[in-house]
């Protein structure tokens, strides 16, 4: 969740929107112009996560990752888009691409679920294309592999690997240049994913982007939940990021950091996509619309009903007016 969900997002016992169509005009309605910016997500989130119960952060210790999707979520992707490097003739709509993840990553035995979420609704049955045409600037990309290497437990396998086939995926067909992709591993080749290196690259890349470019941020690695570090979330966790120096005392990125540093000062007109392949990262962002490869959202794109819609508007400099509460069941 992110700080500006916290006084009204209501994850327990929430009632379901009833009525997307009706919801989804009045949210449009309402919706400023601050909160227009073209915001995309992909993650891959298993069905029934669990987390440690972590009152101290300094304490915290990486999963085992003994039967856990470790990079799975990229390199499933990288499959069905640019196998043998070669791009499929046959054109997948947004649909296809997850519902083919989905099938991919069960085969393999993993129980991650991918979505796509949005700040604005995408029509899911039109063609896939992981950086919208319409972005037609400087693209520009932050690219974090963290295998926590010597870690035990917690070390990863895949994540290195599928940055770099990402990579040059990304430069191959979407036109990324070399010298605007900034790449972050644990390897001893590249710098450092700490903390620090982390958030200083998402801040440059917003501070660069004008009208027009497109910012691909790709994350693979740990996530987590924290308790709430200052009691005011209502299910009392912060989904996270974990940097390669979080036991050298580096503090988590917790969901409101990346709201501070990646959607609060996005430049109208830029677009932004994100593939988070990590636990817990299905609401890191907290967009309000969703898309799952699991049955649930059979319309399409729908408004995630686990997110307050009002208090993301307010966060925007909208008026909150409760228009919600008739499109909700009773």
């Amino acid at each position: 969740m992110g700080r500006f969900l916290r006084k009204l997002k209501k994850r327990f016992n929430k009632p379901k929107i009833v009525d997307q169509d009706g919801a989804q005009r009045a949210f449009e309605d309402q919706k400023p112009d601050a909160m227009k910016a073209d915001i995309r997500m992909i993650s891959g989130c298993e069905d029934a996560e669990t987390s440690a119960d972590v009152s101290n952060v300094h304490s915290f210790q990486l999963p085992n990752p003994a039967g856990r999707a470790g990079g799975a979520c990229t390199s499933t992707l990288l499959r069905i888009l640019y196998k043998d490097h070669h791009v499929p003739e046959t054109k997948l709509s947004f649909t296809e691409v997850l519902e083919k993840m989905r099938e991919d990553l069960s085969a393999s035995g993993y129980t991650q679920i991918p979505q796509l979420t949005a700040s604005n609704p995408i029509d899911v049955n039109t063609e896939f294309d992981l950086i919208p045409q319409s972005a037609t600037g400087t693209h520009r990309a932050v690219m974090i592999g963290i295998n926590y290497v010597g870690h035990d437990p917690g070390e990863l396998s895949g994540c290195h690997n599928d940055v770099l086939n990402m990579k040059q995926y990304i430069m191959d067909v979407h036109g990324f240049e070399e010298e605007n992709i900034v790449v972050l591993m644990d390897d001893g080749k590249h710098k450092m994913p700490t903390r620090a290196n982390i958030m200083a690259a998402y801040r440059k890349v917003v501070s660069e982007a004008k009208d027009g470019d497109a910012i691909f941020l790709h994350y693979s690695g740990h996530g987590t939940k924290l308790h709430d570090d200052d009691n005011d979330e209502d299910d009392g966790f912060d989904e996270a990021l974990v940097p390669v120096d979080f036991q050298e005392g580096a503090e988590m990125i917790r969901d409101d950091d990346l709201y501070e540093t990646l959607i609060k000062p996005l430049p109208r007109g830029v677009h932004m996509v994100s593939l988070m392949d990590c636990c817990h990262s299905g609401t890191i962002l907290d967009l309000p619309y969703i898309f799952k490869a699991d049955g649930s959202t059979p319309s399409g794109m729908q408004l995630d009903d686990t997110v307050d819609l009002d208090a993301l508007i307010q966060q925007f400099g909208g008026q909150a007016i409760s228009f919600l509460q008739q499109y909700l069941a009773a």
